[in-house]
Formats: structure tokens, C-alpha cells, sequence
């Protein structure tokens, strides 16, 4: 019998002499037709890997193509949804199979039955392209979702629906293609997960990923449309941080993938986003979140496909005019499937054990976020924000070196910080974006010029206070000179006051850019009037005493995030104090002076 399983090793299956599958062709393999891809083909033999578990299969069981690359499918009804790696619903799976995903389990994407409230944007006689909108429904009461002609159709609209209410898999419209070929048109459409889903153009960045987390928006910015990576070892808050940025950020839609991770942390994602009031619109997170869960006990190919997924249903949202942001935890988990495929493959591996193409795999990966002009003419962004889990935090691993490559903003996660329960737990020494210039010209306008000269002084403070530890750690911190004391305390207050955030506090958990602008004011008028006090004879130790630095590191739990202006008060509580340190300094000169004279 031609097209049967020749050989199997864990997730790769063999078909020998055959011609009759293509790379990177979606087929059913075995008697339970679980889902696999081509990924080798030659005279001899064709390799497959399957994105299922392969316990059972035996030699001998048929292989079927499909003729067609394994693809996502795009309409209404992602929204809301949580699936596997390769885009099946968990719900449904979880109702007809129980707590674990069946072997061969073909369930449809998205729900077929149900009926979607369409209004129809086109007409008969129309001519139309790939990407211009035929209908759009409301696909959560934030969400609107607009179907589009795929990418590769254009031509004459013959026929068109009413608007009333449609399935996904209803023609819309009919359109007939300049060779004379009608195709009928759904609400739901398909695109291979590997291949980039077309724009008209790419745009330049310019504005920032507000994410409400001071130490990214403001010493260490995400573009939208811009890659991030986060790298940290076990226990550093990768995941925390990725919840927050997912949590608050201001994109429009996010996709959230758990590639290889716990499932209890997959658990947590899914109770803490139906229980979270979406900032922005009051509704609850879920309307506007996709989670694609490839839990560490699913088969480990599936985490390659994950990836993937997520990346295409966040360009599809994206050619609507959306802002998509794309949290991807965690990409070393993805790489170690590539790695584990590649070795079952035999193929001869580079470092670490990892396959040459790494590299290839991670830039083909990160490339596709960015700021485009979509099909049909909106400006519109995705972001990918991709967690690293470097093995004993050793940044100098493949995985980490390679993805800082393709991307601009690196944000470094710290053992020690972590430890200290000092969260976000980013090292600011080397930590960095390479988006200032692309959005310095948004901050000024915004925020004002100082915004960006204040940052700098504050990255400043940071460094110097890094050279100054390592003589402290040598031989004390007695022997410095105050004005080097006063650098560690002011450094101290960016780091305890504004580095470090509460994610359990109201006023801490998301901070908007106005306030984080009014608390480096404070901090560096702070260091302003401790400078003067200093260069007047005051010692470090009798501000500290009069609480000058404390008080400043309380400022974010006491002021409201919609009450700026009481920073006013505060500055003139700090010149008061100073005002009162320089008196008292004065009068004691004045009597030592006095009693000298006589």
C-alpha cells in the first residue's frame, strides 16, 4: 500500500517512495489522522513531524495529504477563545475528550452554528482587491471584526448577501477573478501560519507601547510595532512582567502564547484575565485577548506551530486597523523544540546542540512585527514581546545572543533584583532600547523637552552609582566625599521610589507617562536642592534624618495617578525642609563664628 508510516521517531514520521506530498504540506498521519506538516522531502523518503502525541502509531498505517499548507483560520469568534498550538479550541476539546486533548481530535476552529450580527460593506458590480472589507460584525462589545477578501483574491463582486445574520462558512459575496473564476467569499478565511500575511506598505515608528511599567516607559521604551525581548532565569518574573505589559499596555488586541510553560502559570493567565477590568473600556480583559496554551506536557513539536499561530492571528487583527501586541512565553521553549526535532532528524547541530537555522528561524520570526499600512489602507502595528529563558541565567546561551540580534529593545531580567522582591526585576545596567530616537520626537511633543533630558540624567545617576558601589563594596561607603553619598542616596530613591513598582497597589500597578514625567521632576529637584545643601556643608546623614530621601520614595502610593498636581505640594514640602536644614545649618556657623570671636 503506497503513502504508509515507514519509520517513527517520537514526533518524526517517515513515508518511504513517494511523490506525493509537498513541503510543508498539512497531512493526517495514521488510522486516528493526526495532525503532522512535511518538513523534508527527497527521492527516497518524505519526513513529517507531527504535532500530536505518537504513542500508539504503528508501521503501516496510512498517511493522507491534504494539499495544502497547515493554516489558520481567521474570522469572527477568535476573540474571547483559547486553543492549542495548533489553533483548536481547548473548550471544545475539553468537552468531547475531558482534561486532555484525544488523539486525532479534528474539531473546527471557530464555532460553525454560530450566527454573527454581519453588515455588509460592498456591492454588486464593485470591484475589489485582497484586504478590502466586505463585512463586519461585532465580535465582543470591543471589538469590531472586519472580513476581508484574502489577500490573493481580486476581481468583480457578482453577487452580494443582505446584511442579517450569517454563520463563518455562509457566503458573503461571490467574486469573479480576471481569469473568469467565481469564488465565493466567508467570514472566515484561511493563511498558512508560516508564510506573512501582505501589507502595502511598512511605516516607520513613532510612538511608544505604553505599558504603565515606569521602568520601560520611561528608561527603557517598546515601540509599537517594535520586537522586545526578556530574558531571565528561573524565578526572575518573565511571566509576571509579560502579565503586566499584557495587562496594561495600550494596544488595541493581545495575543498571549504560553509556549512550553507550566500549565498551573497558563491556569493563572486564564483566572486573572476573566477576573481583570480592561482598563480602557471598563469590559472585562477576555473581549479583547487571545491565549494560545501549549502546555510542557503537549506534544513538543506543537510548541513550533504556537509560535506561529499566534504571530498570523495577531497579523490578521492587525490588517484591520488594530494594534496587536504579542507576548510570546517563552521562545527558548520553541527553540528547544526545534532542537529536539532537529536531533531526531539527525542533523548535525551547531551550538549548544541547536540547529544551525536557528538564527534564520528567530529573525523570520521577529521580522514580522511592525508598523504597516495594511491592505486596505489602515495604519496599524504589531508588536512581539518575547520572553527567554536562558538555562542559570548565563545571557551568553544561543537563544539569548541570537534573539538580540533581531531586536531593538532588551530587557534584562535580574536574579539578585528578584530575589530582593524588587519587581519589575529589569537590570537597568544592561538593559536597553534602541527605540529613543525613533520616539524622542513623541515624548517632546507630549510630555516636553525636558522629558528626554530628564531621563538621561536619571540613566546617568544610575551608572555613576554602579562605579560607586564597587568601592563601597571594596572598602565602605565612610570613606566617600558627600557629594558621591548624595549620588547613592538620590540613585536609591530612583531605584526603591521609581524603578520598583507594586503590582498589588492601585496607584503603582499602572502609572501613565504624566506621572512617571512628575516623578522624575521631584527626584531630580529632589537631587538639585541636596546638591546645594551639600555644596553649603550639610552632611548626608542630617538629610537623611530629616527624612528627605524617604519621603520622596513614598510619593507613589500617596499621590493618586489622576492627581498630578499635588507634586506641587511635595516639592514645596521638600524646599521647606531643605530651607529649614540650611537655617539650622546657618545659626550653628553663626554661634561657632561668635564663640571663635571671643
Amino acid at each position: 500500500m503506497k503513502d504508509t508510516i515507514y519509520s517513527i521517531n517520537g514526533p518524526v514520521v517517515t513515508v518511504r517512495d513517494t511523490d506525493t506530498f509537498e513541503m510543508m504540506e498539512m497531512v493526517y498521519v495514521g488510522a486516528a489522522g493526526l495532525v503532522g506538516e512535511v518538513i523534508s522531502v527527497n527521492e527516497h523518503r518524505t519526513t513529517i513531524q507531527v504535532y500530536e502525541n505518537t504513542t500508539g502509531l504503528r508501521i503501516g498505517e496510512p498517511v493522507k495529504g491534504t494539499g495544502a499548507p497547515l493554516s489558520a483560520t481567521l474570522g469572527p469568534g477568535i476573540m474571547q477563545n483559547i486553543f492549542d498550538g495548533i489553533e483548536r479550541p481547548l473548550k471544545e476539546i475539553a468537552q468531547q475528550s475531558g482534561a486532555f486533548i484525544g488523539a486525532g481530535m479534528h474539531v473546527s476552529s471557530l464555532d460553525e452554528e454560530r450566527l454573527w450580527d454581519v453588515t455588509v460593506c460592498i456591492k454588486e458590480g464593485q470591484t475589489v482587491s485582497g484586504g478590502e472589507v466586505i463585512a463586519t460584525c461585532p465580535e465582543t462589545s470591543i471589538i469590531t471584526h472586519k472580513s476581508m477578501i484574502p489577500p490573493d483574491v481580486q476581481g468583480v463582486v457578482r453577487w452580494v448577501a443582505p446584511s442579517g445574520k450569517y454563520n463563518v462558512v455562509t457566503p458573503i459575496c461571490v467574486v469573479e477573478t480576471e481569469t473568469g473564476e467565481k469564488k465565493e467569499i466567508c467570514l472566515a478565511q484561511k493563511w498558512p501560519i508560516r508564510i506573512p500575511r501582505p501589507v502595502k506598505s511598512r511605516q516607520p515608528i513613532g510612538k511608544p507601547l505604553i505599558t504603565g511599567q515606569r521602568v520601560i516607559d520611561t528608561l527603557f521604551p517598546i515601540a509599537k510595532g517594535g520586537a522586545a525581548a526578556v530574558p531571565g532565569g528561573f524565578g526572575t518574573g518573565k511571566t509576571m512582567t509579560q502579565h503586566q505589559l499584557a495587562k496594561w499596555s495600550d494596544a488595541d488586541i493581545i495575543i498571549y502564547v504560553g509556549c512550553g510553560e507550566r500549565g498551573n502559570e497558563m491556569t493563572q493567565v486564564l483566572t486573572e484575565f476573566s477576573e481583570l477590568e480592561d482598563p480602557k473600556s471598563g469590559k472585562p480583559m477576555t473581549e479583547r485577548t487571545v491565549l494560545i496554551a501549549n502546555t510542557s506536557n503537549m506534544p513538543v513539536a506543537a510548541r513550533e506551530a504556537s509560535i506561529y499561530t499566534g504571530i498570523t492571528l495577531a497579523e490578521y487583527y492587525r490588517d484591520m486597523g488594530y494594534d496587536v501586541a504579542m507576548m510570546a512565553d517563552s521562545t527558548s521553549r520553541w527553540a528547544e523544540a526545534l532542537r529536539e526535532i532537529s536531533g531526531r532528524l539527525e542533523e548535525m547541530p551547531a551550538e549548544e546542540g541547536f540547529p544551525a537555522y536557528l538564527p534564520s528561524r528567530l529573525a523570520a520570526f521577529y521580522e514580522r512585527a511592525g508598523c504597516v499600512e495594511s491592505l486596505c489602507g489602515e495604519n496599524a502595528s504589531v508588536s512581539i514581546i518575547g520572553a527567554v529563558s536562558p538555562q542559570g541565567s548565563d545571557f551568553s546561551e544561543p537563544v539569548t545572543q541570537n534573539t538580540k540580534r533581531f531586536v531593538r529593545c532588551f530587557l534584562a531580567l535580574d536574579k539578585s533584583l528578584a530575589y530582593a522582591r524588587h519587581y519589575p526585576a529589569i537590570n537597568w545596567t544592561i538593559s536597553y532600547s534602541e527605540y529613543y530616537e525613533d520616539l524622542d520626537p513623541y515624548y517632546v511633543e507630549h510630555l516636553g523637552e525636558d522629558f528626554c533630558e530628564m531621563r538621561g540624567k536619571m540613566l546617568g545617576l544610575l551608572s555613576e552609582e554602579n562605579k560607586l558601589m564597587e568601592i563601597v563594596k571594596l572598602i565602605g561607603s565612610d570613606v566617600l566625599p558627600d557629594s558621591q553619598k548624595l549620588t547613592l542616596e538620590v540613585a536609591r530613591v530612583i531605584r526603591v521610589g521609581f524603578l520598583q513598582q507594586n503590582a498589588f497597589h492601585k496607584n503603582d500597578t499602572y502609572v501613565p507617562l504624566e506621572k512617571q514625567k512628575w516623578m522624575m521632576e521631584a527626584i531630580l529637584h529632589l537631587h538639585d536642592q541636596a546638591k546645594q545643601l551639600v555644596d553649603a556643608g550639610i552632611p548626608i546623614s542630617e538629610m537623611s534624618a530629616a527624612g528627605l530621601f524617604d519621603k520622596l520614595i513614598k510619593v507613589k502610593y500617596e499621590i493618586p495617578n489622576d492627581k498630578p498636581e499635588m507634586f506641587g505640594d511635595y516639592n514645596r514640602e521638600l524646599d521647606e525642609i531643605c530651607e529649614n536644614l540650611l537655617a539650622k545649618h546657618r545659626r550653628v556657623e553663626d554661634s561657632q563664628n561668635e564663640e571663635e570671636g571671643k
